[in-house]
């Protein structure tokens, strides 16, 4: 007799990794200042929320999270293609109040597959990604 193929749930690993493998909530820094951005420099999410007013602001993914994540503010403060300029208004106007905190992956799709997983995990202000 066969023995049963225990199942296992991407669900469950994605809950157990939200909850332990985020780095520390870091503020958003402000390149008027010459503040830095700590991120990964491969694969990886990152996640921003307003302390100030305690709600989740955007989540996203790239490749590249630390060159992506500079996409998060206007020009000339920030670099990319991201074409959302509301966004970036929003984190510039209110910098101050913006933290962030990152995950890294070594593969990249696994990184889409967790920024799936926690677009359903919280509510944001703006909706970064819609693909499951």
């Amino acid at each position: 007799m066969a023995k049963p193929i225990a199942k296992f749930s991407f669900m469950e690993h994605f809950e157990k990794l939200y909850n332990t493998g985020w780095s520390d909530w870091k503020s958003f820094p402000d390149p008027r200042k010459g503040e830095y951005l700590y991120a990964p420099l491969g694969s990886g999410v990152y996640q921003l929320r307003n302390k100030k007013i305690n709600k989740y602001v955007l989540f996203g993914t790239g490749e590249h999270i630390a060159y992506r994540m500079t996409s998060l503010l206007p020009e000339p403060f920030g670099r990319g293609t991201r074409n959302n300029h509301e966004k970036r208004i929003y984190v510039l106007n209110n910098i101050q109040d913006i933290e962030y905190r990152t995950m890294s992956f070594i593969d990249n799709d696994d990184a889409k597959r967790f920024e799936s997983y926690i677009k359903f995990a919280e509510e944001y202000l703006f909706n970064e990604k819609h693909h499951l």
